[in-house]
């Protein structure tokens, strides 16, 4: 999404300000070293400054780098809990975003992961017109994945506002998709039943009604807001609807597992080895 796009929306503090908090969390990105929260630039509940920010911070970060579609963020009323917000919000995904099922994910792309498991929408059509309901959307669905979104701040110890988490691209880290494919003639997506598990222990349960009432209803409301941004969604993106149930902190060299019944099962392994390089914070 490019700034000028959603200059409409009014930020609250000048560019350099909004450049600045960019540059930090780029920079923690980079280091691998966790930075403080921009909440002391930006204000915690200012929108459209934490997206211009985000804007800026991915610019940086993922320069060059092709966009394959959204994510959707605190969605289930369990994450909003756990990250003490009140409402969704959206970031951008990217293509070395995505990992597979057999890949060995290393740990220098990550600092403070998280897994949450999600039902995956990858679209046939755009949506760009039109009223952009529920119906629209399910009829814009080529097919749904289960899948893994791997969640990672940049701000130290996850203290984050909801501008913190919006303007660290809604605390994106990567993600992987299940290899059962489903219409949505076959599967409704709020009849879903999810079950996590780490290292074959069960660590987060969930159903579709969990997000957002209906992951459709999740991404009938990332179509508004991507039209509105000036980016709406486009046939082959890759949507992550968002959480079904409670996010889970990984340690290194666990193994993640997500069965999502009907959708089928989706599987993360990360290396070995220590997160991050959390030992001092980032400028």
């Amino acid at each position: 999404m490019k700034s000028e796009k959603t200059s409409k929306r009014a930020a609250s503090v000048d560019h350099a300000t909004i450049a600045s908090g960019a540059k930090r969390l780029a920079n923690a990105a980079a280091s691998g070293v966790t930075c403080a929260p921009v909440r002391d630039l930006i204000g915690p509940d200012d929108i459209a400054s934490a997206y211009l920010m985000q804007e800026g911070f991915n610019a940086r970060r993922y320069a060059g780098s092709t966009v394959v579609g959204r994510k959707i963020g605190a969605t289930s009323k369990a994450v909003q809990d756990q990250l003490g917000v009140d409402q969704p919000d959206f970031g951008v995904l990217y293509a070395e975003m995505e990992y597979h099922e057999d890949d060995v994910i290393p740990l220098d792309v990550l600092l403070q992961p998280k897994a949450e498991a999600e039902v995956a929408f990858v679209l046939g059509r755009d949506l760009a017109e039109g009223s952009l309901d529920v119906e629209q959307c399910r009829a814009a669905v080529d097919y749904a994945v289960a899948a893994l979104e791997i969640v990672d701040s940049r701000i130290t110890g996850w203290d984050i506002s909801f501008a913190d988490t919006v303007a660290d691209n809604a605390s994106s880290g990567l993600y992987v998709l299940g290899q059962q494919r489903h219409t949505l003639a076959e599967v409704d997506p709020v009849d879903v039943e999810m079950t996590m598990r780490i290292d074959g222990q069960i660590v987060s349960e969930g159903n579709g009604a969990a997000c957002l009432g209906d992951p459709l209803i999740a991404l009938a409301w990332l179509a508004r807001r991507a039209r509105e941004f000036g980016e709406p969604l486009r046939a082959g993106q890759v949507i992550l609807s968002g959480a079904l149930g409670p996010m889970r902190p990984i340690v290194a060299g666990a193994t993640v597992e997500a069965v999502i019944e009907p959708l089928g099962t989706v599987r993360a392994t990360f290396g070995s080895g220590a997160f991050g390089r959390n030992e001092r914070t980032a400028e």
